[in-house]
């Protein structure tokens, strides 16, 4: 992805716009980092289309999704982060440089980048999913549950969400029968949510069952269930079905750029940190324990960190080790190092005795361990010697002074 010509070069550039991309914009732009975010909808991701939040820290009584993601957006952009509608469709990760194209044919360099596309509902490729999809088959009940005001659906899920989402779809339809794989009265929903649903009176239960087939011509109008014990199908006569059996991660345009597990989930570190220096991965498409609101939100403050970080650490080894004209001794060392603590001495000695012809710069391991990693440090202390930006001679512990000053000599020597 070759650069265009004046192409803006960011500190941070965030894909996607919810709760996790919403909190990284907030954490960098605030750390005065030049921060783009590319959203292909409206900024807040699932929480946006998520009628009520009860366990947002903050609301007591709870708060709409769709508001609390205007108060995220609106935080982002009051620090100064850029909100871009447009889709990036795929990227190229160098050590040097990020980039991203966008569908609209945009392209944008960054720095860092925290990628925050989040998750999609999963399908369940049923018989008469796809072709009624938007005509009685939904897996929104804020975005589509109005539509149904006053009808009979189906609920296809029993975690927290797919109760949740029946208990909000009462609000408009005359019943929600919900089809529970288990036995009566077993829900993988929390407690409290189950006694919740379980008293509400628009809510009705087929256990033991899965759905074989969505049925109707342009339309929905009924489903056949299927009960796993005894293996009998029935048609069962409703308006619409709603689906709820969790999510995939929006990844596929990260395909071979970062590590991934099986699922197309982003593998990171406790730092948001991918497989490719300088690039984050935070929310719905992190593998992880919990998706959640808040989850994602700390998953972006903790992306937004790292990447200032990053660049921090990155703009001064290059201007202390990769630049100077000079040769460099860097010794990587650790204060909690008995070795690195009873040798610093003697390499201040060496650096010294040699003051303009050699520099000498000091990298804690424990705060640079990604510099550390990346030259190859095992022992410590190690010193290496860089020329021009490229190391030419590495001394590794054990060692003595006097194999480090032939070292010195050598580099120093070298034209």
């Amino acid at each position: 992805m070759a650069a265009s010509t004046g192409m803006r070069m960011y500190d941070v550039i965030i894909v996607g716009a919810g709760p996790a991309g919403l909190c990284a914009a907030l954490y960098s732009s605030r750390s005065r980092l030049s921060t783009l975010v590319l959203e292909k909808a409206r900024p807040g991701g699932q929480a946006s289309t998520t009628e009520w939040l009860e366990n947002y820290p903050g609301f007591p009584k709870g708060v709409k999704g769709p508001e609390l993601m205007e108060f995220f957006a609106a935080q982002a952009r009051e620090f100064g982060a850029e909100i871009v509608k447009d889709e990036v469709v795929s990227v190229h990760f160098s050590p040097e440089r990020k980039a991203v194209r966008t569908a609209k044919g945009g392209e944008y360099a960054a720095k860092t980048v925290v990628l925050c596309p989040g998750a999609e509902p999963r399908t369940l490729g049923l018989p008469g999913e796809r072709e009624l999809r938007g005509k009685g088959v939904s897996y929104c009940a804020t975005c589509d549950g109005d539509f149904f005001t006053d009808l009979d659906i189906v609920v296809i899920g029993n975690g927290d969400a797919a109760v949740e989402e029946g208990m909000y779809l009462t609000r408009f339809v005359e019943s929600a029968t919900i089809i529970v794989v288990h036995d009566e009265g077993v829900l993988d929903a929390t407690a409290i949510i189950r006694d919740r649903a379980f008293k509400n009176s628009k809510i009705k239960w087929i256990w033991n069952s899965v759905v074989d087939e969505i049925c109707g011509d342009g339309i929905v109008k009924s489903v056949i269930i299927r009960n796993i014990k005894t293996n009998e199908r029935t048609e069962f006569e409703t308006n619409g079905v709603f689906i709820f059996v969790g999510t995939v991660p929006k990844t596929d345009f990260l395909r071979g750029a970062v590590e991934m597990d099986e699922r197309g989930y982003v593998a990171t570190n406790e730092r948001m940190e991918t497989s490719v220096d300088g690039v984050y991965c935070a929310g719905d498409a992190r593998a992880k324990y919990l998706h959640q609101v808040i989850t994602a939100a700390a998953d972006g403050a903790i992306a937004a960190v790292a990447a200032e970080k990053y660049i921090h650490e990155e703009e001064g080894f290059r201007e202390m080790v990769l630049e100077p004209a000079s040769p460099v001794m860097v010794c990587f060392w650790s204060p909690a190092s008995r070795e690195s603590l009873d040798f610093m001495a003697s390499v201040e000695r060496i650096a010294e005795a040699r003051a303009g012809a050699l520099v000498l710069v000091k990298i804690d391991v424990y705060r640079n361990r990604r510099i550390a990693g990346r030259y190859g440090i095992k022992s410590l202390p190690t010193l290496a010697f860089f020329r021009g930006g490229q190391i030419v001679h590495k001394v590794e512990w054990p060692t003595t002074e006097e194999e480090v000053v032939a070292a010195a000599e050598k580099v120093v020597g070298r034209r």
